[in-house]
């Protein structure tokens, strides 16, 4: 089996897991802070985790960039999740 078709299949597997598990997650925490709420143990822990598998598969994308699109969007969920969760925090500690 050749590297592409490796990382093909690799690649449909974390999309997969994006589709099915991440992104449903990400979007209910994303709903969360914009009502006002901080973040959880819980779900800072899973954006850890989640930024971490995003960090090591990473090359993989390099070679398809059919997926760059998909990549970007979900960094920005991540950056607004984070970022409004900073601003809850600060505006708790007012």
């Amino acid at each position: 089996m050749e590297l592409d078709e490796r990382n093909t299949g690799t690649i449909h597997a974390l999309l997969e897991r994006l589709a099915n598990e991440r992104l449903p997650r990400l979007i209910s925490i994303k709903e969360r802070v914009e009502q006002g709420e901080c973040l959880a143990e819980v779900d800072i822990d899973f954006l850890e985790r989640s930024l971490n598998d995003a960090n090591e598969n990473a090359h993989l994308y390099k070679g398809f960039p059919e997926y760059h699109d998909i990549a970007g969007k979900v960094v920005a969920i991540y950056h607004d999740i984070t970022a409004r969760a900073l601003a809850n925090e600060k505006s708790r500690q007012l």
